[in-house]
């Protein structure tokens, strides 16, 4: 039994998990033949992918440099995935060195692959929870070990809402990170769209996932930033967020919205 209270032999690897597939797609190493066969069924239905998933890094990047260069020194990365170099903590620590960051996944292999990574960062510690309870996340020791509520918070949701279903109450979600952040803390979302092709082909391949896939439209996506004020250029797709070089070929398929919202009051 895991520290955590699962068991080696009850992960499943028989079914792809959005976290591994992602890794997939981004040319890691730690997925299954389950995994391995969504993304290129995903891959095959929309093309796009393949860059979408880097450009929407590159706005992670670029998101994190800005909110640690506009002065906050904490980052709860909500749905982390498998650790991808380089990880969220160390492009934080490029900008300043006394950034904490809290990691949230709720899929152990992800908890294990950065268990063994992160042991030896005093200022970093990963959590095994689920973002559909969003108050375990806030109140978990392993949390409050690194961040402290009483200071700016930014909380990532990078690629991650999109496997929230309208059952399970997306506005409750956003509302309880809300309430637990202090004035002065930033959200930072990205978010799968259908906007610019029909992308229920896509939709498809994550019913036999662990997660579904829950496309949702501009102003859809820009409801989960109520209580927060996005600052410019607002909700764009992700390789036209303040970019730091000329976007990719075909940037304008890419169907994920990204936005960096602060907390004013």
């Amino acid at each position: 039994m895991g520290k955590d209270g699962f068991r080696a032999e009850e992960i499943d690897t028989s079914r792809p998990h959005p976290a591994r597939i992602y890794d997939y797609l981004l040319g890691g190493k730690d997925n299954y033949e389950a995994d391995q066969q969504a993304a290129d069924k995903l891959a095959a239905v929309a093309p796009e992918v393949w860059i979408g998933v880097r450009a929407n890094r590159a706005f992670l990047r670029r998101a994190v440099r800005h909110i640690v260069g506009s002065g906050v020194r904490q980052i709860l990365d909500i749905g982390t995935g498998l650790p991808t170099s380089p990880n969220v903590h160390e492009i934080a620590q490029e900008v300043a060195q006394d950034v904490r960051v809290a990691y949230v996944d709720n899929d152990p292999i992800v908890k294990a692959h950065a268990d063994a990574l992160l042991s030896r960062f005093a200022e970093t510690s990963i959590v095994l929870a689920d973002l559909r309870d969003p108050q375990a996340i806030v109140d978990h020791p392993d949390v409050r070990r690194v961040i402290d509520f009483d200071e700016p918070v930014a909380v990532l949701l990078v690629a991650v809402f999109h496997f929230i279903t309208e059952a399970e109450n997306p506005g409750q979600i956003i509302s309880t990170l809300r309430d637990a952040l202090p004035k002065g803390s930033y959200l930072v979302l990205s978010h799968a769209t259908g906007d610019f092709a029909d992308r229920s082909d896509a939709q498809a391949v994550y019913k036999n996932a662990t997660a579904t896939m829950n496309l949702r439209s501009r102003a859809e996506v820009e409801r989960l930033f109520d209580g927060f004020e996005l600052i410019e250029p607002g909700l764009t797709q992700v390789p036209f967020w303040r970019p730091d070089a000329p976007p990719p070929d075909r940037s304008g398929e890419i169907g994920f919205y990204g936005g960096v919202a602060r907390k004013t009051d």
